[in-house]
């Protein structure tokens, strides 16, 4: 076993404090459905801000980023596009203020207030439902798979197997320990809620950001930059490309040529539009019904939820793409000679635990291990509190059982929890690896949502119909489209299930009538969305002289444009440190600076007037 006792103990000493979080706030969480599931807006938005980049510092998609890093170089910046990343820019600068303004529960909730209590606001209501619950299914697996394959480097099977009762065929050995691990985060859940998931992803934000900073600086007290050079193909250490990829592993390790061709991305040129395309429409739809909305709706002022969001970026990417940039360096210099070996049998999601185990010292892998350990648990702690939102609020409340105690709220919300665990583990049982899940989710769950979630925001007439009919048609698509191209890159048919959920859209709205005009006024007067609002704009007017328009369209974009760039400076400075090239640095953070100032005066400065 490569864990020394130490290790364990420092591993068993956080999984036990983890579990005291949630007995300690199990009594405080249980006060009402407000504290269960948004910790009862009371929390700081600093606080959520750490919770929310603990809960996207995972352990599947640091795995999926060593990979990048290792394959791409600096190009790999540009791949987490496919959430994309940039999302978090639309939401500080305006989507953050515009959701919190509602005061609502859940995103479900959310479209009640939009469109109403008549037949299509139900039907928009149930399809939202619907859809954050496929989706907390899909990352659970997501994460799920991640878990298990990078316990099973540290704590082999024959070593438990003397232990237990039965016996595991070897490739289930990884579902085993994710099935372990996932226990301890749902019980920690299930009891404490949302001051739970914030309180312990608070500590395990502090975990990874240590272990974080010291992976880095191993990485650069033991390799030097002309190493690095010589051991990449070049264009590796430029974030620049063309058309084509323009990186040859040939001569350096011929078997990653066949990775970047079997992840699609060798015509990088088209694949960087299609990302940028996707992109842009999928961070207008504002954020999916997850984690990241249920923290949005607990900060306390839409002034907070736009700086919590801005804040998401600044405490996650230094560390993480510091943590990531070392491992990849780590793996190129000094796993060669092992990866050529393995010839075209290489397991690139195992860089990182393999980094791990051969590069970190006793104690500082436990402390390490630990952190990586509370990556996972944070994204899947986030993600469980979502679902019982949903099915208990919007689902069980509403249409089963109204009348229900908060008490009873409370222990459905436990079996919730447990359901869509054991429901997302069988699930995982039959994923092939994680760049399998997550392309689907990013390309083809979220394209059949983009359509609808955009035009909620910005055009009146838009109704629950439409709304319900769009997102129908773009999961159905979602669901079939990879079954009739079943070797094509999920982003590449993106446009088609964007196509079919725009048509179910426009067919739903113009077939039925619009939305009661009190409920979009309500709405419009509560959200105060800039779009294509007109009509409704002239009727609240009428009724009350003294309201403005929202003016900020422009400064809005100008805002996402300097976000995006101040972002991809965030991201790259880590790197550029740890590679140690030394012109590049100075160049971005000059960059960095500059649009730091223009945020300051242009977005934050503002932000208490909105």
């Amino acid at each position: 076993m490569a864990l020394h006792r130490i290790d364990l103990i420092i591993i068993g000493f956080y999984l036990l404090a983890m579990v005291g979080i949630g007995l300690a706030l199990r009594r405080r969480a249980a006060r009402s459905m407000e504290s269960y599931f948004l910790g009862g807006k009371t929390l700081p938005w600093y606080m959520l801000g750490l919770s929310n980049a603990s809960g996207m510092f995972d352990i599947s998609g640091t795995m999926w980023m060593v990979t990048l890093a290792f394959v791409y170089g600096l190009k790999s910046i540009w791949v987490p596009w496919l959430w994309p990343v940039f999302n978090q820019i639309f939401l500080m600068i305006y989507l953050s203020a515009w959701l919190r303004r509602s005061n609502v529960l859940t995103g479900a909730e959310w479209i009640r207030m939009r469109f109403g209590d008549q037949l299509g606001g139900r039907l928009s209501h149930m399809i939202v439902v619907c859809f954050a619950v496929i989706g907390v299914v899909g990352f659970l697996s997501y994460g799920f798979i991640g878990i298990g394959k990078f316990i099973e480097i540290f704590i082999p099977w024959k070593v438990v197997a003397p232990y237990l009762p039965f016996e595991i065929a070897p490739e289930y050995v990884p579902h085993f320990y994710g099935i372990v691990f996932t226990a301890i985060t749902t019980f920690y859940v299930m009891l404490g809620g949302m001051l739970s998931v914030v309180w312990a992803d608070v500590v395990q934000f502090s975990i990874m950001f240590v272990s974080s900073i010291v992976i880095g600086l191993i990485a650069m007290s033991r390799v030097d930059a002309g190493t690095v050079e010589r051991m990449v193909p070049e264009g590796w250490l430029s974030p620049f490309f063309g058309w084509e990829l323009g990186l040859d592993w040939t001569g350096q390790l011929a078997s990653v040529n066949q990775k970047i061709a079997d992840d699609g991305f060798s015509l990088f040129g088209l694949f960087f539009m299609m990302m940028l395309f996707k992109g842009v429409f999928a961070a207008m739809a504002g954020p999916a019904p997850n984690y990241d909305m249920q923290k949005i709706l607990s900060t306390r002022t839409p002034a907070e939820a736009c700086k919590m969001s801005g804040f998401v970026s600044v405490v996650l990417l230094f560390p993480r793409y510091f943590m990531i940039t070392g491992f990849a360096v780590l793996a190129i210099v000094f796993f060669r000679e092992d990866f050529q070996q393995m010839g075209g049998a290489i397991d690139f999601e195992k860089v990182l635990p393999l980094a791990i185990k051969e590069f970190v010292p006793v104690g500082l892998m436990g402390l390490l291990l630990a952190g990586l350990f509370a990556a996972f648990m944070g994204t899947f702690a986030s993600t469980v509190n979502a679902a019982p939102a949903y099915l208990i609020n919007d689902v069980y409340l509403r249409y089963i059982n109204p009348r229900a105690t908060g008490k009873k709220l409370i222990y459905g919300s436990y079996l919730i929890c447990a359901l869509v665990v054991v429901t997302s583990t069988v699930v995982g049982f039959f994923v092939a690896d994680i760049n399998s899940v997550l392309q689907w989710i990013v390309s083809a769950l979220y394209g059949g949502y983009i359509a609808a979630n955009v035009l909620k925001w910005h055009w009146w007439r838009f109704n629950g119909h439409g709304y319900f009919w769009g997102m129908a048609a773009g999961i159905v698509a979602s669901m079939v489209f990879p079954l009739l191209f079943p070797t094509a890159l999920p982003l590449y048919y993106f446009p088609l299930t964007l196509a079919v959920s725009v048509l179910g859209c426009i067919a739903g709205t113009y077939a039925t009538p619009p939305t009661e005009e009190r409920v979009l006024m309500a709405f419009y007067r509560t959200t105060r969305p800039w779009g294509f609002w007109k009509p409704i704009h002239d009727r609240v007017v009428a009724l009350d002289p003294e309201f403005r328009r929202n003016p900020d369209f422009r400064r809005d974009m100008v805002n996402v444009a300097v976000g995006i760039v101040w972002q991809l400076c965030l991201t790259v400075v880590p790197i550029y440190i740890v590679l140690k090239q030394g012109l590049p640095l100075l160049s971005s953070v000059v960059v960095l600076l500059v649009t730091s100032m223009i945020l300051k005066t242009n977005w934050y400065d503002r932000l208490e007037t909105r």
